[in-house]
């Protein structure tokens, strides 16, 4: 049997990766900033990640291609994705938000992912395949347990504790820093210039640098964004979702054990019963899974990652 070529991308709010196997063996493993390629408008986006795709297989489309897209938030606009990139290359696709790489990067085949990184979002699939999701909404209305939104709250819990005429917590020296600044009266100003995800997203380290400190309040910021993340869950169980396998993956949670630990925790009150595991492997991997079902006509379940 001649061995195809099968393709996983994950897009992530500030990094996409690409990797494509011949058969068993490796052939592409490509890291792109997504703002160098993605505008946000599907019709290109499909046309552009569908070029870039090809050419890292060498010219040739991929015979199964699957994608997990940090905005596609609704199993609607998964399928829209979905047909454009399959009218481009000809080949099977799959198309899924980049929390659902979660559960298949992890090894399993059934579970509600969770994604902390740019932004924050839980997503799980119920019996027949429809999309659950809770969160993304966004670092400005949500995205708890987020780079940004833990720089975003802890600012705030900033603005409360000098608010009460409460300067010592090690919390407020570690952001200023981190903003370059010996003016805390600033510290809304600074971060208003440099509003934006990804920007406020590079400031988190002051937040665990701080807790490490002893920072009362970077420890309660991060204890509450856990908590969040925990929360995303808790809706899709109620509305549905197997509770029984968590996997949390995403640049910050993965990297900062604080936060995972926080979840952890929090999970533990709201599903005792669930198993809740963080990825250590890259997400794009679970794309890679995917692809490689789509490969032997396995459709889309809740089983998202079967092979």
């Amino acid at each position: 049997m001649t061995q195809k070529i099968i393709a996983g991308v994950d897009i992530g709010g500030t990094k996409t990766r690409i990797m494509a196997y011949l058969g068993e063996r490796m052939i592409a493993d490509e890291v792109l900033v997504t703002e160098s390629w993605r505008i946000r408008q599907m019709e290109t986006d499909a046309t552009t990640l569908a070029g870039i795709v090809t050419n890292l297989c060498g010219g040739v489309a991929p015979a199964a291609l699957a994608v997990g897209a940090h905005g596609c938030d609704t199993g609607e606009q998964c399928l829209h994705f979905q047909a454009l990139l399959a009218a481009r290359t000809g080949g099977a696709v799959q198309v899924v938000n980049d929390a659902e790489l979660m559960v298949p990067a992890a090894g399993h085949v059934d579970g509600i992912g969770v994604v902390s990184g740019t932004g924050s979002i839980a997503v799980a699939r119920t019996a027949d395949g429809k999309m659950l999701a809770a969160g993304g909404w966004g670092w400005i209305l949500g995205d708890e347990g987020s780079a940004p939104a833990l720089v975003r709250e802890a600012a705030k819990a900033i603005r409360h504790s000098l608010d009460r005429g409460q300067q010592g917590d090690p919390l407020i020296a570690a952001l200023m820093r981190e903003l370059n600044t010996d003016d805390q009266t600033k510290l809304g100003i600074l971060l208003n210039e440099t509003r934006g995800a990804a920007v406020w997203g590079r400031y988190a380290n002051a937040v665990f640098d701080a807790a490490i400190a002893g920072s009362v309040l970077a420890n309660r910021v991060i204890r509450e964004g856990g908590a969040g993340l925990a929360a995303l869950v808790e809706l899709l169980i109620e509305r549905g979702a197997n509770p029984a396998l968590v996997v949390a993956g995403g640049g910050v949670i993965s990297e900062q054990p604080m936060l995972m630990t926080a979840f952890v925790e929090a999970m533990a009150k709201v599903s005792p019963s669930s198993q809740v595991l963080l990825l250590r492997e890259p997400p794009v991997l679970g794309a890679v899974a995917l692809a490689r079902r789509l490969l032997v006509g396995q459709g889309l379940s809740s089983q998202i990652g079967a092979i």
